[in-house]
């Protein structure tokens, strides 16, 4: 494929949305992309949207059909993910979706059949295991820098799913929408340690809401609050070792992220100040036999696949996803998450429900 490959997204406007600040950047730094349209929430959004970015947009329908647009990108809240997705998959275009795929094991199942009978490609934003520091700890997993894992624990802020709530994150409350703190947050966090370090073999958690109803910023209203605002999950991964992860709703004084894996031969930590690893904005730090403590661990250049994106924009690791994708559909190789994969992660969320209630 030496043509650029036309990007359509549903769901960018100009209100500061994911699509904005993550999609539309990294989409910018990339030669082998062009970004051809969109949809918005309605036709005044898409048109304030189209004329600040300078592409055509209108309704979905409109996207999917059109000629240039080969991948349809799907930044929406959860529960429209399947309709918009099927919508793209019907007009035969390849998809991209924002994580979770589904709202619920069933709708992803679904959305990956889909994809498979028609013959197209379909992939999912699982950005954490593109950020350059996850790639660079899992090489050095893999090259001996730990001797054999024993542990590993990981304790994390959700950001969301405290205290108090943005009126447009109001649906994140509702756990029926599947945009909770184990789809999100968790859900790309373990993804990335099962890239790192292997898949939970056995598996026990702990899932609870501590506060039932939460106030709205700027207003004080209070709305109930059914998603997890706890997550405790421990078990023991590919190849025996130990591992703990304990998610905790808003923001904590004390730790926004800290990941850390322990060997026979030395401790790696991966820190951050929120527990959104998709977000890649992570410092990594080691330390072997003999070594007077941690010290930070250089991420060598060689793993910035996207000179033009910095590590500390949000953009960095949705950059490195499209260089997976584009690679993907010029070859045929699965290296980006998919559908399938998509599907493995739901399922991995069930069981964690499923034990939480054993």
């Amino acid at each position: 494929m030496t043509s650029k490959i036309g990007v359509g997204i549903v769901g960018l406007s100009v209100n500061g949305g994911w699509a904005a600040r993550a999609h539309v950047p990294a989409l910018a730094a990339l030669d082998g992309y062009e970004l051809r349209a969109l949809a918005a929430s309605g036709p005044e959004s898409a048109r304030a949207a189209g004329e600040h970015f300078g592409v055509a947009h209108g309704s979905v329908d409109d996207l999917v059909a059109r000629d240039d647009v080969d991948l349809v990108v799907v930044t929406v809240k959860v529960p429209h993910h399947r309709e918009l997705v099927m919508a793209a998959l019907e007009a035969g275009k390849s998809v991209l979706s924002e994580w979770p795929l589904g709202n619920g094991l069933a709708e992803a199942e679904e959305m990956a059949a889909a994809a498979e009978s028609r013959g197209l490609r379909g992939f999912v934003g699982l950005q954490a295991r593109s950020a350059a520091p996850v790639r660079h700890l899992r090489d050095l997993i893999s090259d001996g820098y730990v001797g054999e894992v024993l542990s590993t624990s990981i304790i994390a802020s959700g950001g969301r799913w405290g205290a108090t709530f943005e009126p447009r994150g109001e649906y994140l409350l509702d756990r029926g929408n599947g945009a909770t703190m184990l789809t999100i947050p968790f859900g790309h966090t373990v993804d990335a340690l099962a890239m790192v370090l292997g898949e939970f073999t056995e598996v026990s958690s702990t899932i609870a809401t501590r506060r039932a109803e939460v106030g709205e910023e700027g207003t004080g209203r209070l709305a109930p609050m059914t998603a997890e605002d706890q997550l405790v999950v421990a078990g023991v991964l590919d190849g025996g070792a130990v591992a703990s992860v304990h998610y905790r709703g808003g923001i904590s004084h004390g730790t926004g992220f800290h990941w850390e894996i322990n060997g026979t031969e030395g401790d790696l930590v991966i820190s951050g100040e929120n527990g959104h690893l998709q977000f890649g904005q992570v410092t990594l730090r080691g330390a072997r036999a003999g070594d007077a403590g941690l010290a930070e661990i250089a991420v060598p250049a060689e793993y910035d696949l996207v000179p033009g994106v910095a590590r500390t924009e949000t953009a960095h690791a949705v950059a490195h996803a499209y260089v997976q994708i584009r690679a993907d559909l010029e070859s045929g190789t699965t290296t980006a998450p998919d559908f399938a994969h998509a599907v493995h992660r739901h399922r991995e969320l069930e069981r964690i429900r499923r034990a939480a209630r054993s």
